[in-house]
């Protein structure tokens, strides 16, 4: 679904952010077109998933002869997204490099001390992808609803454990609403890759995984795992027999994610409108829609000005999610 945003609060600052997506940056002569070679920065090595994203947008782009230029992916890890961030910042007014976002570019820098840039310091050119994300099993998990699970953390607080990300991670959030919904209490257990959390699950080394659908599709098809709800506004169509959470009976926030394509700080624009357009092109063409059914992910095509505010919401409904849950924030 389109021009979608989760959690709309009153707003105030962001205001240059704003305004430099709808035109109140430099301008430029009409016509602009990349010249040279475009360099598209992911903060994920070889074979992650904004790397593997990025290589398909570059491919599907050439393949669809949407750029008159060649378009290579640039990996600068480290930090959780901050030094690609950094890296484009540093690449101000620079028409030809594009960054390929996650949430982490968004939300991360809310509780990094050491993060020197904010998503509000680039250009938005589009939202791309939504990431549905879902309470996942083992297959032969005594639970068989998410209530299930809740009764029996009930019944043993504290012993019943979720396989997780970092406790900024949008897993761990959803672990901590749903605990304040029920007041029930179960562990989080951390790993630093999603590989080792479903190898966990799969071992019974935990008991529940809160994933983005991606991680687990392939556990869901060959049958090695399940799933007991999705956390999102409606149900997908992969899924239809799987319920949400608030139609389990939990009414808690959809906890958002998304993926585009920014762009470094004061590009014309001219600049700006031309990536655009670009991009509204792309998700139009049959390889986009099949790569979403293929990966399951949610078109959540918005441009410039309409990613700039859905930021800001995100920005908004994480710091007040995280004031809640008592994780210290520094901006």
């Amino acid at each position: 679904m389109r021009n979608r945003s989760w959690f709309v609060i009153p707003l105030t600052g962001n205001l240059f952010f704003l305004l430099a997506a709808i035109g109140a940056g430099p301008s430029a002569a009409q016509g602009f077109n990349p010249t040279r070679p475009v360099e598209i920065v992911t903060h994920n090595g070889p074979g992650g998933g904004g790397d593997l994203a990025s290589r398909f947008i570059a491919s599907t782009l050439e393949k669809e002869k949407l750029l008159p230029v060649r378009l290579h992916v640039l990996n600068k890890t480290g930090g959780n997204g901050a030094v690609a961030s950094a890296y484009v910042a540093e690449k101000k007014g620079d028409t030809h490099t594009l960054a390929f976002f996650t949430a982490i570019w968004i939300g991360g820098p809310l509780t990094s001390k050491e993060s020197r840039v904010q998503f509000q310091e680039l250009t938005p050119i589009a939202r791309l992808i939504l990431d549905p994300i879902v309470v996942a099993v083992k297959s032969d998990s005594p639970y068989r609803t998410l209530p299930d699970f809740i009764e029996a953390a009930r019944k043993a607080p504290g012993k019943l454990k979720q396989a997780g990300g970092s406790v900024e991670a949008r897993d761990n959030l959803i672990r901590m609403l749903l605990q304040r919904s029920t007041g029930v209490a179960w562990t989080y257990i951390p790993f630093p890759a999603g590989g080792e959390r479903v190898a966990a699950v799969l071992g019974g080394h935990a008991d529940i995984y809160i994933p983005d659908i991606q991680e687990v599709r392939e556990y869901l098809r060959n049958g090695s795992m399940r799933l007991l709800a999705q956390v999102t506004d409606r149900r997908m169509p992969a899924y239809p027999g799987v319920p949400t959470a608030r139609e389990a009976g939990y009414n808690i926030p959809v906890v958002g994610s998304m993926r585009g394509v920014a762009a470094p700080p004061g590009i014309p624009r001219a600049a700006a409108e031309y990536w655009e357009n670009v991009f509204e092109r792309l998700v139009k063409t049959e390889a986009w829609r099949k790569y979403l059914e293929e990966n399951q992910v949610e078109d959540g095509f918005q441009k410039g000005a309409e990613l700039a505010q859905s930021a800001v919401e995100f920005i908004a409904q994480r710091r007040q999610i995280f004031k809640e849950a008592g994780i210290q924030t520094y901006r």
